[in-house]
């Protein structure tokens, strides 16, 4: 498994000399807060799902620099010899916080929090980034293009176009918790219990005399599970008429027809009547060939006939916004035990950070069970309640409403405590159930992929007039 190479060293340089002079300034005790957050939601969509923390915890809980590494640093000639000391001996001690994989997430939310000594809660920005921003990419853009299937199946299919073996293996597992049914990447069955599904190639097609004989003997190999693919000659004049012979020479358990090319529009429902006259009714139609959301809409209102979808190089990078961009931001420092919060400003609003430890809670109607809206609170505040609790838009906070009948969930929950491992990490099932469960939680308005409503995501009071006056007193 990937995670089974020692990528300690896998970070931005100017962690390590950072956390050099960290070391020289005297501050290796100093505790630090961090926050992952993002920005914007790709595509313009109404949410994004976490994911990405699995590999994250790993790459955490083994956080050890090698004989290798040191000798490295040292050929750099850029590091006190005593700094190379203390990373030897280097151990993870930090808290840290996340919000579960498989959870729909807004902009400004902090999804993992990292305290801990200032050099260690530095160090960790690169992997930590590299992870959520890649796997909650895919599995949004998974998500997306799973909704647009109005319940048929989404088969990942974009191993060979991802952008490296990572992003391949790392993609698959993100798009099963994004709700696909299966990979064509047979490593992550094997490592994720992602199931690995495919048929065959045309090249299958191409090695034999016909395509009646390439049929027929797949079928007499596979006869629990026969998919075709007919489109390596002419689907509707040879393809499918040869699937049909075999269909109902062999009689496989489990038949189908994929198609990969065309206008797939009017093949499945030309193919769909042949099957159907053939006395074929419940023989699948497969459709693959650079398939995406907009597209899966499209030949579904039009009425095609498709059970399934195979979808390739638009779903495995993200083709339509291929970058995530969560931020890794200071957020306080603490000594002897008093905490300062920290903020970042800009002349560009969304860059100005929240400040200060923070939670994240997710308020709940109690009669329909959506999420009404989500609340950033001071980790020291009490749990939102009350029967007419008011939240704010924070850019315009003349947009008041005042909330009732509902409950609140705090969506962090506890990874790390002085860098122990005191999380049980969810089996990928229970990471896709939980998915699944709470996006059908969020309203139908925000699901839509043009224009979708925007969800509500709070500061509490605190919180806000903690931010205006640190806002004001840098600007004075």
């Amino acid at each position: 498994m990937i995670e089974k190479l020692n990528l300690t060293m896998l970070t931005d340089f100017y962690e390590i000399t950072m956390a050099n002079g960290y070391y020289e300034a005297g501050m290796t005790d100093d505790i630090a807060y961090f926050d992952v957050f993002f920005r914007q939601i790709p595509d313009g969509g109404g949410f994004v799902i976490m994911a990405g923390l699995e590999q994250a915890v790993k790459y955490l809980d083994s956080l050890k620099f090698t004989d290798e590494d040191i000798e490295y640093l040292r050929s750099k000639e850029s590091f006190d010899e005593r700094f190379l000391e203390y990373l030897k001996s280097f151990e993870f001690k930090c808290d840290v916080w996340a919000v579960p994989e498989g959870t729909p997430v807004f902009p400004g939310e902090p999804l993992v929090t990292v305290r801990g000594p200032v050099i260690q809660a530095q160090f960790v920005e690169t992997m930590l980034l590299l992870q959520i921003n890649h796997q909650s990419l895919i599995a949004t853009k998974a998500n997306r293009i799973v909704r647009a299937a109005k319940g048929r199946g989404i088969m990942e299919f974009g191993t060979r176009r991802a952008h490296g073996v990572s992003a391949a293996v790392y993609g698959a597992r993100a798009a099963y918790i994004g709700g696909c049914i299966g990979t064509a990447c047979a490593i992550a069955d094997r490592d994720y219990g992602v199931a690995a599904l495919g048929t065959m190639a045309h090249s299958w097609v191409q090695m034999f005399d016909s395509e009646y004989d390439a049929f027929r003997k797949y079928a007499e190999i596979y006869p629990d599970n026969c998919v075709l693919l007919v489109d390596t000659y002419n689907v509707l004049k040879s393809g499918v008429p040869a699937a049909i012979k075999v269909f109902k020479e062999l009689k496989p358990a489990k038949m189908g027809v994929r198609i990969d090319s065309g206008d797939v529009s009017y093949l499945t429902k030309k193919a769909r009547r042949m099957l159907d006259d053939a006395g074929l009714q419940d023989c699948s139609i497969v459709v693959s060939n650079a398939l995406d959301e907009y597209i899966i809409e499209d030949v579904i209102n039009e009425g095609a006939c498709i059970d399934s979808f195979g979808v390739g190089e638009r779903l495995i990078t993200a083709k339509s916004e291929p970058v995530f961009g969560g931020v890794y931001k200071l957020s306080a420092l603490e000594k002897n035990g008093v905490v300062t919060p920290k903020i970042k400003i800009s002349e560009n609003v969304e860059k100005i950070t929240n400040p200060g430890f923070k939670s994240v809670y997710r308020l709940f109607d109690n009669d329909s069970g959506h999420a009404v809206a989500d609340v950033i609170t001071l980790d020291e505040e009490p749990v939102p309640a009350g029967d007419n609790y008011e939240i704010f838009d924070p850019q315009a906070v003349w947009k008041r409403k005042k909330i009732s009948n509902f409950y609140a969930e705090n969506l962090r929950k506890e990874i790390f405590k002085g860098g122990r491992l005191v999380y049980d990490l969810p089996s990928i099932e229970d990471i896709r159930d939980n998915c699944r469960r709470q996006v059908s939680a969020l309203w139908d308005e925000m699901l839509r992929f043009e224009n979708p409503q925007t969800y509500y995501v709070d500061l509490s009071h605190k919180l806000w007039h903690l931010k205006h006056r640190l806002i004001e007193e840098l600007n004075k």
